[in-house]
């Protein structure tokens, strides 16, 4: 089963809003997800992802998508630092 990173979308007709999400590729874009990873509002400019469940998918071998990609990347570097 190959795996992708990707956004779902939501929201209202000229007012979207995407879930990203871990899918299946061979599902639909609004199709049944694995697990749900965060939101991401176009509009407002508005992220959130569980950066932990992002890095254990990609990890495992799940291929994020070139707007998942630079969403994730953008939250990176926003997320405060932890030494451990």
């Amino acid at each position: 089963m190959s795996t992708k990173i990707r956004l779902k979308r939501a929201g209202r007709k000229k007012s979207p809003f995407y879930r990203i999400v871990v899918i299946d590729s061979r599902e639909k874009r609004d199709g049944r997800c694995i697990e749900d990873l965060g939101w991401f509002d176009p509009l407002k400019d508005l992220v959130s992802i569980k950066l932990d469940r992002f890095d254990h998918w990609f990890k495992v071998g799940a291929i994020p998508s070139e707007r998942v990609n630079s969403i994730a990347k953008k939250q990176k570097e926003v997320a405060p630092k932890t030494d451990k």
